[in-house]
């Protein structure tokens, strides 16, 4: 049986607890995971907590030269077959649908090949933006597939669209782009 090897991207946001339990079930399904978190993941969660999940670093910078001498964007991109990201800020939103590379996450995104899964959270005020919805749409012609965000109580006090889904729901899209085998 060939295993799935998956990158997990976690961006700055308080849904990057739903992660951890998204990591863990990977891993107890059998996939293999690299775990990258941008500098404002670490604030909220930390990386020994992914560490533990799936046995294997995680990766924070451009330039460490674990999986490659050029930079981690490169070794990490050509061994994966699928990058998922969650949750996705608004600002890792905007990196990818303007190509920019200024952490390893935006750096990876552009150097991978395989198909991308993203997960946004963030407070529905930035969710319902123009340029959010503009950058959202960009990505999808890009062929990124989007997990929508679900309704309900943010961390912000209020009710409304920007939650992140659920590890079930963003289980399932993993599972239709890249079916276990």
């Amino acid at each position: 049986m060939a295993t799935r090897e998956i990158l997990l991207g976690v961006t700055g946001g308080i849904a990057a607890y739903k992660s951890a339990e998204l990591c863990s079930r990977l891993v107890q399904g059998g996939a293999s995971v690299s775990v990258v978190m941008t500098r404002a993941a670490l604030k909220f969660m930390g990386e020994t907590t992914f560490e533990a999940l799936t046995n294997r670093p995680v990766h924070t910078r451009r330039f460490q030269p674990r999986e490659h001498s050029r930079g981690e964007h490169i070794g990490l991109a050509r061994r994966a077959s699928l990058l998922v990201v969650a949750p996705a800020t608004a600002a890792t939103l905007a990196r990818f649908a303007h190509g920019m590379a200024d952490d390893l996450l935006s750096t990876l995104y552009l150097a991978f090949t395989g198909p991308v899964l993203v997960a946004p959270a963030m407070n529905c005020e930035m969710w319902a933006k123009p340029a959010v919805q503009r950058n959202v749409r960009q990505l999808r012609d890009d062929g990124v597939h989007i997990v929508e965000p679900g309704v309900g109580w943010l961390s912000c006090g209020v009710q409304g669209a920007g939650r992140m889904a659920e590890p079930d729901e963003i289980l399932r899209r993993i599972d239709e782009l890249l079916p276990a085998t």
